[in-house]
């Protein structure tokens, strides 16, 4: 069934970000997004999750019941295409140019902001333990690990003259990355798909 809530586009996502001046950028968005579809913490609920992209106390002033509404609706849009994306198991890191050293630093940087404060932080949605199966376990610690690795050679980044094996290392990660949410997917969303019917309040 068609979602009600269509995607805005992310031209207008990000202006919709900035004026109601969200720290989180888009790309954070969408990865905590995916986090918490896949989550097994069936009581998160959008709503929670579009609260935690502003700090506690600093949410946006919704002055109307109409702006209400297109708020929730604009954040809908995406939720509900991303939901569609992992039920179709089509989840991939964005394919970013960058042939310059500062490039590839911005590139690392954006890429732990994505798997950390976006995927893992979405999937635990505010809880410190979860019940989980023990494999399902492990790739999340994996996906932490592999956010750091990021940082790791960002930190070594002006070791080494050679910017094709940087470029290498990164796309050997997002590989990886994009391999263990799709385990997660395959061997604990699908399986569940049918119940992750979430209200949105």
């Amino acid at each position: 069934m068609k979602s009600q809530n269509e995607y805005i586009g992310d031209d207008s996502f990000i202006k919709l970000l900035e004026h109601y001046h969200c720290p989180a950028p888009l790309y954070v968005v969408k990865m905590r997004f995916i986090g918490a579809i896949c989550s097994p913490n069936l009581e998160l609920r959008p709503s929670d999750v579009i609260s935690s992209f502003w700090p506690q106390g600093h949410e946006p002033r919704l002055e109307t019941k109409q702006e209400a509404e297109l708020f929730f609706k604009f954040f809908m849009g995406l939720w509900d295409e991303l939901f569609e994306k992992v039920k179709l198991n089509k989840i991939h890191l964005d394919v970013i140019k960058a042939n310059s050293r500062d490039a590839l630093k911005m590139l690392c940087s954006r890429r732990y902001e994505e798997i950390e404060n976006g995927y893992v932080e979405g999937f635990w949605g505010g809880k410190e333990d979860l019940k989980l199966p023990a494999f399902v376990a492990e790739i999340i610690d994996s996906l932490s690990d592999l956010a750091n690795l990021y940082l790791n050679i960002m930190q070594k980044m002006y070791a080494t003259e050679n910017l094709e094996e940087i470029e290498s290392a990164i796309h050997h990660t997002d590989r990886m990355v994009e391999k263990a949410m799709d385990f997660i997917i395959e061997n604990s969303v699908l399986p569940r798909i049918d119940d992750l019917k979430r209200a949105m309040n």
